[in-house]
């Protein structure tokens, strides 16, 4: 098996409702995000995916998330834009799109600063 990996990031700003503290105020990070996706076999070049189809399925989701108020956003209306649910909508909005006969999307990693960020793991990490 192999784990394929892009790293990119994304600057938006949010709050989270009813938090007791600093962070129920607006404020903004720059995330940084790692999707990953594991491939089970390889195609006829020797590729799980190509890097250049990764990049541009993840960055349709990230360029939707970047220089926005994530609070406006329909999909955390009725949850805070924690960074635990950023992660599970990426992964949510790239389940379909990185899901073939060779490989699944395997995990998406949200850094919320350099030193704090979590993964994000859907049925192919289970």
């Amino acid at each position: 098996m192999y784990d394929i990996f892009i790293k990119t990031h994304f600057s938006s700003g949010h709050y989270l409702r009813d938090y007791p503290g600093s962070c129920e105020l607006p404020h903004g990070h720059n995330w940084d995000v790692t999707v990953t996706v594991r491939a089970h076999e390889l195609d006829q070049l020797g590729m799980g995916i190509d890097f250049k189809v990764l990049k541009k399925e993840v960055n349709t989701i990230i360029d939707a998330l970047d220089h926005r108020n994530l609070n406006e956003m329909d999909a955390f209306a009725d949850q805070n834009p924690s960074s635990e649910n950023i992660a599970r909508y990426i992964y949510e909005s790239l389940f379909e799109r990185l899901t073939h006969q060779r490989y699944q999307l395997y995990s998406v990693t949200v850094y919320e600063t350099n030193t704090s960020g979590l993964t994000y793991y859907g049925p192919a990490g289970e």
